[in-house]
């Protein structure tokens, strides 16, 4: 088996890098901007000699750093915090620190050695970063819609000046989607393929693009487990506990269900085979969730 030098984790906040090496056991702290990174590097054996690079993520702020590593081909994998999490349990490791957490996630890349995925590009990141801010001002929209009931007079007319904003920059973030969609010949493509299923708009067609980069890349059955569609088992021994569906990516799977709503009355396929499941006794849910899934 190939031999590593090193093993690294990285605590990453908005402010700070804490970073643990092993087996060497060095732990030490760099801001989290150019010059830290810099200096992080220094401290780093060339990427040849490095088994992974664990951080988790932290709603991008481990972006920076994640890229510049990736881009010197340093093995570099971002999870999800509760695997971190539940490995420190796992681990008995109750205490919790930046330096801990630090220690822990190179322990982590050591044990497990998660498989390298690819980073989104400039462009991806950006396509990611507009779908996401589209999904927030729609949130507001709805909040907003909800308030207006209970208002009168002029906290009334501030809201609804407020709405008229929000619908009226919605409409610019979705032409601002399309352009970059259309910056790209396989995006394009994709996207219009996508739309092809019935139920499936631009809106999900361009969540799916932006947060969903594996699709026509994984297998049905990983594809699906990533979005978190898929039925887990829950048995032990001679018990058979019910499936249900667990984690993976809430908002590809929020869209995908709003999609299955129209799909189960206007896509051929997904209505029989909806009526089929109910005709069987399955819970509405249960029905919804495996359209979903196909």
């Amino acid at each position: 088996m190939e031999q590593y030098e090193q093993w690294i984790g990285i605590d990453v906040c908005k402010r700070w890098l804490d970073v643990h090496l092993r087996p060497q056991g060095t732990s030490f702290r760099v801001s989290n901007n150019d010059s830290g990174i810099q200096a992080l590097l220094t401290e780093l054996k060339p990427a040849a000699a490095v088994g992974r690079v664990i951080l988790e993520s932290t709603g991008g702020y481990e972006r920076q750093v994640a890229l510049r590593l990736w881009a010197l081909a340093y093995p570099v994998v971002v999870i999800n915090a509760r695997q971190g999490r539940n490995f420190a349990k796992a681990a008995n490791q109750l205490a919790k620190t930046d330096q801990v957490d630090a220690a822990i996630l190179a322990w982590f890349g050591e044990a497990l050695k998660p498989p390298l995925r690819p980073f989104a590009s400039e462009a991806q990141a950006q396509l990611q970063d507009l779908v996401t801010r589209r999904r927030q001002l729609v949130e507001m929209l709805t909040a907003a819609q909800n308030r207006l009931a209970g208002l009168r007079g002029t906290a009334q007319a501030d809201v609804e000046a407020h709405l008229a904003w929000l619908r009226e920059r919605i409409k610019q973030l979705d032409q601002q989607i399309e352009q970059q969609i259309n910056q790209c010949q396989a995006w394009q493509v994709k996207h219009t393929r996508l739309q092809s299923v019935p139920g499936v708009g631009k809106v999900v067609a361009a969540t799916l693009l932006a947060l969903l980069p594996e699709l026509g890349q994984l297998s049905t059955p990983k594809i699906s487990t990533l979005v978190g569609v898929a039925p887990l088992n829950r048995d032990s021994g001679q018990m058979q506990g019910k499936r249900s569906i667990y984690g993976g990516r809430a908002p590809v799977r929020q869209m995908l269900y709003m999609a299955t709503l129209v799909a189960v009355r206007h896509n051929p396929v997904l209505q029989a085979f909806y009526a089929q499941l109910l005709q069987r006794g399955k819970a509405t849910k249960v029905a919804l969730i495996a359209c979903m899934h196909k």
